[in-house]
This record gives C-alpha cells, structure tokens and sequence, in this order.
C-alpha cells in the first residue's frame, strides 16, 4: 500500500513539475511573441501630446530614434516634474514604432500598463509619462 501511494505521489510530482515548466514556457513564448502579435505602424508616425500641463496639442514625428525627457540635451523636452532627464526613446525598428524605457525612476506607461522591455506601438496607442499623455497617430 505505501508503495502505490509513493508512486502516486511520484506522478503527481511529475505532472506539477510539467505543468511548472509549461507555464515558464508559456510566459516566454507571450513575452517575446508580443511585439510580433501585435499591429505594426510605419516609422514615422506621429506622436502628439493629449495631456499635458504646457504640451498639449504639441507633436514630433519620429523617423529614426527620437529620445525624450526632461534634459535640454534630448531630442524631445518633456515638461514633467515625474520624468526622467532621457525617460524613453522612440525608435523605428524593421519598420514598427517601438517604444523602450531608459531606466526612468516614475515608468513609462503604454495604454495603463508599466513596460519593462522595448513595446511595439500601434495607432491609438497611449503612452504616459508621469502626468503627460501621449497618443500614436
């Protein structure tokens, strides 16, 4: 009897360690599959300021790689007490608008949720910073 009982604690064992490493793989999969899943949009499109306290209504297009932040050396002033001096940078990668956090101390936020690693951008698509909106045009 305890023979039966350790070999089905055994399988079970097996089953959630499967189950583990499925799960790993499938975090993986979602994380780096993302940015291929989701609709690209052609360099050069357009990012406007929607809501700001002295930006809004503002645009810049970006073409190559546009960085933004507080500092009078980046290629975009962001006039926000919560950003960094170089806060992100947007950057045509293959074609798609990609957006990448510097390593800012507030976060970059794409339509609510704080990116970690570089994220494709579609149209519509609302990036904030701190008390800034954005918007993918």
């Amino acid at each position: 009897m305890t023979e039966f009982i350790l070999a089905i604690l055994k399988l079970i064992f097996i089953a959630l360690l499967f189950l583990f490493v499925w799960q790993i793989a499938r975090a993986i999969g979602s994380h780096l599959g993302g940015f291929e899943r989701r609709k690209r949009i052609k360099a050069g499109s357009e990012i406007v300021f929607v809501r700001s306290e002295n930006q809004s209504g503002l645009d810049f297009t970006v073409e190559d790689v546009v960085v933004v932040g507080r500092s009078d050396q980046a290629d975009v002033f962001l006039d926000d007490s919560y950003a960094s001096e170089f806060h992100m940078r947007f950057s045509s990668i293959d074609g798609a608008l990609v957006i990448q956090d510097l390593g800012s101390t507030n976060g970059t936020y794409v339509n609510g949720r704080r990116i970690a690693t570089p994220v494709g951008l579609s149209k519509g698509d609302a990036v904030q910073v701190g008390k800034t909106v954005m918007e993918v045009r």
